[in-house]
């Protein structure tokens, strides 16, 4: 039986530690985490993630890698008079997932393109690094494979 390359980059990214994935991450986090929070790239990092959730490689196709902050939601402390224990700020989890916050905040950024899908490239102890794939309804080469 013959395996495809894309299930090599698979398990290459799923058992990071035992492979070359981890030590490539890590040298590409420093640039990362020195650029903006949103940022347009020319090709995925994870090829086949991508090409499972509907990238393709033609024109009309996006993909945008975005900076998450890690940890719970910060919620502002009430104004009036209350017990420290019915504050509500500390231990305030999010109602949505970090891959939903990438998504919304890419398409505010880019509102002329739309969402295809989402997916985790990276997480450290601060930060979580997702890519979004994005395309331009209104392409020719988007719209003849629509």
């Amino acid at each position: 039986m013959t395996v495809s390359a894309y299930k090599y980059m698979d398990e290459a990214f799923r058992k990071h530690d035992a492979s070359y994935v981890k030590q490539l991450m890590q040298e590409q986090l420093i640039k990362w985490r020195r650029g903006s929070s949103i940022t347009r790239i020319d090709r995925p990092t994870r090829l086949d993630k991508a090409r499972r959730l509907g990238y393709k490689a033609k024109q009309g196709f996006v993909v945008v890698r975005v900076r998450i902050r890690k940890g719970g939601a910060r919620k502002p402390r009430p104004v009036s008079g209350r017990r420290p224990r019915a504050l509500g700020v500390i231990r305030f989890t999010r109602a949505k997932s970090l891959g939903k916050i990438a998504e919304e905040r890419v398409a505010k950024k880019y509102r002329n393109l739309k969402v295809l899908n989402s997916y985790e490239v990276w997480s450290d102890g601060r930060h979580h690094w997702c890519e979004v794939i994005m395309l331009d309804p209104h392409h020719p080469a988007v719209r003849s494979s629509l």
